[in-house]
C-alpha cells in the first residue's frame, strides 16, 4: 500500500540569477515541485530565469511559477501558484486548461474554496514559526488538520516545516510539504533536500503500516462477524 506525499521547494528571493537555475537543477531530482517565487524580478526577468531552468534540466511538469500565469504559459512550465491578489483558479481554468493550479490559503474555508474553484492542490501556512513570517502567529497542528478535512483537494503544508518535524505535520492528513529557506537557503542544499526526502519517506512507511493495520483489524472484526451469524 503506497503513500505518496509530495515534496515543494519554493525559491526565497535571495539567490542571484545566475545561480538559480544551478540550484534548481541540484536539487530538481530529490523533489518534487520547484516554486520559482521571485518577487523582486520583471515578468521578463521571470522567464529568463525560468527558461535558464528548463534549458539546464529541469522537467517543466516540476516547474511552478508564482502568480504570473502568462510566465508560466510563456515559459512551458507545468504549473502556477496563485496568491490572494492573483486571478482566482476558475479563471485561470478557463485561460489554460492544462496548467496545474495551486492556491495559497490559510484557512479552513480559504481551502475549501480553492477546491471549488477548480485548483489542483493548495498550500496552506504557516504551520510553525518561520522567519520567513516574523511576527506572525502560526496556526499549527490542530488548524493544519482542520483545513486537510476541509479541502476537496489536496493540501500541502508550508511554514517551519524541518526534517524533524515533518512526520508529524504528514501525520495531521497533508498530502505533503513545502520548503522555502530549509532547503533553498541551506549551506547544502542537496543535502538539505535529501534530509528532507528521508523524512517524509519515514512518514510514508509509518503511515502505510498504519493503514494496512486498521484494514487487517477491519477484514478480521468482518470474518469475525460473518461466523456469528
Amino acid at each position: 500500500m503506497d503513500v505518496l506525499h509530495e515534496i515543494h521547494v519554493i525559491s526565497d528571493g535571495r539567490l542571484p540569477p545566475e545561480a538559480l537555475a544551478d540550484w534548481a537543477v541540484a536539487v530538481h531530482s530529490i523533489v518534487d515541485y520547484i516554486h520559482l517565487r521571485e518577487k523582486a524580478m520583471s515578468a521578463r526577468e521571470l522567464l529568463a530565469a525560468a527558461q535558464q531552468m528548463l534549458q539546464a534540466g529541469v522537467p517543466p511538469s516540476k516547474l511552478v511559477i508564482n502568480d504570473r500565469i502568462d510566465v508560466a504559459l510563456a515559459a512551458g512550465a507545468g504549473g502556477v501558484q496563485l496568491a490572494w491578489h492573483s486571478l482566482p483558479p476558475a479563471a485561470v481554468r478557463g485561460l489554460a486548461p492544462d496548467l496545474r493550479i495551486g492556491r495559497s490559503v490559510h484557512s479552513r474555508e480559504e481551502a475549501a474554496e480553492a477546491g471549488r474553484q477548480g485548483a489542483d492542490f493548495c498550500l496552506y501556512g504557516h504551520v510553525f514559526p518561520t522567519a520567513c513570517k516574523p511576527g506572525q502567529q502560526a496556526r499549527g497542528l490542530a488548524q493544519l488538520a482542520e483545513a486537510v478535512r476541509w479541502s476537496r483537494i489536496p493540501l500541502i503544508a508550508l511554514g517551519g516545516i524541518t526534517p524533524d518535524n515533518a512526520g508529524v505535520v504528514l501525520a495531521q492528513g497533508a498530502a505533503g510539504i513545502a520548503v522555502m529557506s530549509g532547503i533553498c537557503g541551506a549551506p547544502d542544499p542537496v543535502a538539505a533536500a535529501r534530509a528532507y526526502r528521508e523524512a517524509v519517506h519515514r512518514a510514508a512507511v509509518h503511515r502505510a503500516a498504519e493503514l494496512a493495520e486498521a484494514l487487517d483489524m477491519a477484514q478480521t472484526q468482518g470474518t469475525a462477524g460473518g461466523e456469528q451469524e
